[in-house]
């Protein structure tokens, strides 16, 4: 058997060894035991639905970086509801409070490196904590590791399971995936289709390549060369509007 200290009442708490999650006989606190120490364990509930998740997931592909029509075109081959584990360290820093978050999880999924603990929204990961069906991935990353690179005083470390939709989708016969934070709806994505610049350059060079014409023609006749800019301006700015709504 193994003991330590309760982070939240400082009450012994017995454990066999090789136990990662224990309950405080004292104050029923749900603990994570680490070879650094003792920490809480919470979890931050869903706040996107599936149905909102894949309508997140529809308007970001209609952002302006993404291929054309990718919102209307990509196949949804899989999403899946899952609990993260990440660790979260409060470190008093020079006086002030900071809040870290490092991945308990090996993982090469995007965006995880970059989540954000909501405030107000941690709950308490006992047994009364409905998951929802989600899959909980395993912690296989020691909180340890993170602890010498961590600057200022400890304030408190939790392992914390996060949200977040898993997505797989299809487009021009590739496979991409996203993942959805589903406490914010903010969307991660390593590679994604992107729209091509090329006829934009096209655009561009037309443009100049006629501007720099009608300037030399200007030294003869400024009359002509002014009508001709102005046609130029309108067939410009035809061009773009062609390119943006069709390629």
């Amino acid at each position: 058997m193994a003991s330590t200290k309760c982070p939240k009442c400082a009450a012994p708490v017995t454990f066999d060894t090789g136990t990662k999650f224990v309950k405080c006989s004292y104050c029923e606190s749900q603990i994570f035991i680490d070879r650094s120490g003792a920490g809480f364990y919470y979890a931050v509930p869903f706040s996107v639905a599936e149905a909102d998740a894949i309508g997140l997931f529809k308007r970001w592909a209609a952002g302006p970086a993404r291929a054309k029509d990718l919102d209307k075109h990509a196949q949804i081959a899989g999403i899946r509801k899952q609990y993260f584990p990440v660790y979260m360290f409060k470190r008093d820093v020079k006086g002030r409070e900071e809040v870290l978050v490092e991945p308990a999880g090996s993982t090469t999924l995007p965006g995880l490196h970059k989540l954000r603990i909501p405030a107000g929204d941690i709950k308490i990961f006992d047994e009364g904590f409905d998951i929802g069906g989600a899959e909980l991935v395993k912690p296989d990353i020691e909180m340890l590791s993170y602890m010498d690179s961590l600057p200022g005083k400890a304030k408190e470390q939790a392992l914390v399971y996060f949200p977040i939709w898993r997505m797989d989708y299809v487009f021009d016969q590739k496979r991409f995936e996203v993942v959805i934070d589903a406490s914010t709806g903010e969307i991660f994505s390593a590679n994604f289709p992107a729209r091509s610049s090329t006829a934009y350059m096209v655009v561009a060079a037309a443009g100049f390549v006629a501007f720099a014409l009608e300037g030399l023609l200007a030294l003869s006749s400024l009359a002509v060369a002014a009508s001709l800019m102005a046609l130029t301006v309108v067939g410009i700015f035809a061009a773009s509007y062609y390119v943006a709504r069709r390629l």
